[in-house]
């Protein structure tokens, strides 16, 4: 199942598009990439901190909760980041529940997952954010990125390629069961 790619330089939240276009109907799986957030949101509230360089986007689909729910996908969503971020630095990554990726006890990438239902229908947003060339500058946790972690500059257009190709194939697999 083939998912629409949407790109935007700057945006409050990817999350916050995704929101808007399931609103208005656009229900077709797409990915929201945006090169900046200015309002990027992590869990409770918390802001993401989300420089330019590194990768932002938000994913949405339908998803039947009878078959897979909202907690199973929070730890698939991971387990797929973990494997595809362990094999562009060849290191171990640890998942800190429910939605964090640390090496060596700092941070690499969150994720985001909200439910919004329309015309009586769930859909999965999952917000990714992924320190792929900068560290962000925060005080309430500890930060890295990608690039600093292999000293070479990370392609985000390819770990999306990746990211979209992976979800098709999820996707493809979800409506087969």
């Amino acid at each position: 199942m083939k998912i629409k790619l949407i790109k935007f330089k700057r945006v409050k939240s990817t999350n916050d598009i995704a929101i808007k276009l399931i609103k208005s109907n656009k229900v077709q799986p797409t990915i929201i990439y945006s090169e900046k957030q200015t309002k990027g949101r992590g869990r409770r509230g918390k802001k993401w901190i989300s420089d330019k360089g590194n990768l932002f986007i938000s994913i949405y689909f339908q998803i039947n909760e009878k078959k897979i729910n909202f907690k199973k996908f929070a730890i698939l969503n991971a387990l797929i980041l973990r494997k595809l971020i362990s094999k562009i630095i060849s290191k171990d990554i640890k998942i800190k529940w429910p939605n964090d990726l640390l090496y060596k006890k700092e941070k690499i990438c969150g994720i985001l997952q909200e439910i919004i239902i329309k015309n009586e229908k769930n859909y999965l947003i999952v917000g990714i954010g992924i320190n792929t060339n900068i560290i962000p500058k925060n005080n309430s946790f500890s930060a890295t990125s990608l690039k600093n972690i292999i000293n070479k500059k990370i392609e985000n257009n390819k770990i999306l390629e990746n990211i979209k190709n992976i979800y098709e194939k999820l996707l493809i697999e979800m409506k087969r069961s």
